[in-house]
């Protein structure tokens, strides 16, 4: 357990000041607001529910709940280890940053440039993946009340809207994403209960305890139910993304180097124990297994609560849902934008001078924000042509987010009594936890690569793979050619240039 610790630190600017980074965003975010960015990215009534169908071919009620469980656990594993070193580095550009500060002096600019890169990836992923079950969610809707069919191209135009509101949403000041960030916690922990009341009092019938622990279906194509139990974990351990927004938004959170990695350990624990109740509801609830797979809507979960409640609640249902996942979509664009923003100051991204600009009024980097939805766009389009493609969407989110959480965990293993350690740490239990991180963040990574239905085909083929691969070639690339000579380091002649007011650059 982590240690108790002060309510009060040392001045957060004055901590940057001793990272090498100027305070120029604007901090004004309290602790509640960051945990709130956190868990709204999480969203269980986005991610839960977005591949609730995924979860229902592949493993059944039994690994619905089941994984959840251990994923659960895990995640909280790898949550504490990344919340001690958040303490000692309270800094909006997270994993990278804190790869830089903790590998050997000669091979830290390689560390973190490939954790910048895989963090990069996760976040415009998993922001396309939120976005892109929102789009899902509400095509269901409109299908249901005006006939706007569920097809592909139809979700890929609401898709398409959603980020652009998303974007336009946060162009304006960080306290307004900060007040709909609280809106949205409240709005997720009353909205479980609306919906998991309803589905436990309004049915006639509800399945059995038995069912919803321990039914095994395999609907994959696969024979082993190893196999499919293990590729079935994605679930749960997509909806457990997200959290490294405490780091990125820490640069505008007041006491961040408390209240950082508090967000960051408070939206695990809270998702973890709702979702559960969640999963158990919606399950439980269940009236026709095969009907709701089959589902003209497209989404499962619609099918449950329309046969489960009646149209009209059913419907009412549903809207809690695509709330609760547009306001997950915001949040997401607003920590996608913050890493985009610091990697972009240390030049790491093509045209970096266009995205780590501020806009002179709101002090919030817009150009960062575009590039954010832009990119996300860009990732769901396979769908046009590809089933799996949303699956696939998922596990690059989780495989590149997972890969960029743990190496500095890692890093920080391998620094052992020499870490220096900030107000918030787990004392003696550092380095059990940080081993259990890096051990299941192996396996996720290997497990998420592999095709998820047989026979593989190009229309169900798993590209995430491929997608990590062209992301790493980049990145390995430029590396080798021109970053490694001049990537965080303060006397190459690219990076001493004057900083203007409005833009810094990290230093070692």
């Amino acid at each position: 357990m982590p240690l108790e610790i002060p309510s009060t630190t040392q001045s957060e600017e004055d901590r940057l000041a001793e990272l090498g980074i100027t305070q120029t965003l604007d901090r004004s975010m309290s602790g509640r607001q960051n945990f709130a960015v956190s868990f709204t990215i999480i969203s269980i009534l986005s991610g839960c529910l977005t591949m609730y169908a995924f979860g229902m071919n592949t493993g059944g009620p039994a690994l619905i709940m089941w994984g959840w469980v251990l994923v659960g656990l895990m995640t909280l594993f790898v949550g504490l280890a990344m919340a001690e070193v958040c303490s000692s580095y309270p800094t909006s550009a997270g994993l990278y940053f804190w790869a830089h500060k903790l590998a050997p002096r000669k091979s830290a600019p390689a560390w973190a440039w490939f954790t910048g890169w895989f963090n990069s990836l996760g976040q415009v992923a998993v922001t396309a993946g939120i976005d892109f079950g929102a789009a899902s969610f509400l095509n269901a809707y409109l299908n249901l009340e005006f006939g706007y069919a569920a097809t592909p191209g139809h979700t890929i135009t609401l898709f398409g809207i959603i980020l652009l509101l998303h974007a336009l949403v946060n162009t304006f000041r960080v306290r307004i994403v900060g007040f709909f960030n609280t809106v949205s916690v409240w709005w997720h922990l009353i909205g479980v209960v609306v919906i998991v009341g309803a589905l436990l009092t309004i049915p006639d019938h509800h399945q059995s305890p038995t069912f919803v622990f321990g039914e095994f279906v395999n609907n994959t194509g696969w024979g082993s139910a190893v196999y499919v139990a293990l590729i079935g974990l994605l679930m749960a351990q997509y909806t457990f993304t997200g959290y490294d927004a405490s780091a990125h938004m820490t640069e505008e959170t007041k006491n961040a180097s408390v209240e950082g990695p508090r967000g960051i350990i408070r939206s695990i624990l809270v998702s973890w124990a709702a979702g559960f109740v969640l999963l158990f509801g919606l399950t439980f609830a269940i009236q026709s297994y095969s009907g709701s797979l089959d589902s003209e809507t497209g989404v499962p979960p619609a099918q449950i609560f329309l046969d489960a409640l009646g149209e009209s609640t059913g419907k009412v249902m549903l809207l809690i849902a695509i709330g609760a996942q547009l306001f997950c979509g915001m949040a997401s664009v607003t920590a996608n934008s913050r890493m985009i923003y610091a990697f972009s100051r240390d030049g790491a991204l093509p045209f970096s001078n266009t995205w780590h600009k501020l806009h002179p009024g709101t002090r919030t980097p817009t150009n960062a924000v575009w590039l954010a939805a832009g990119g996300a766009f860009v990732l769901g389009l396979p769908y046009l042509f590809n089933s799996t493609a949303y699956a696939a969407v998922t596990s690059i989110a989780t495989i590149g987010l997972y890969i960029a959480y743990v190496i500095p965990t890692l890093l920080r293993l391998r620094q052992g009594d020499a870490f220096h350690r900030g107000p918030w740490h787990l004392g003696r239990w550092s380095k059990l936890v940080g081993a259990l991180a890096v051990a299941w963040v192996a396996m996720i990574t290997v497990l998420f690569m592999l095709p998820q239905a047989a026979p593989v085909t190009i229309e169900t083929f798993n590209y995430a793979p491929l997608a990590v691969g062209v992301v790493l070639a980049f990145a390995g690339t430029w590396w080798l050619v021109s970053a490694r000579k001049w990537f965080l380091n303060p006397t190459h002649p690219k990076n001493m240039a004057p900083l203007t007011p409005m833009s810094t650059r990290l230093t070692p």
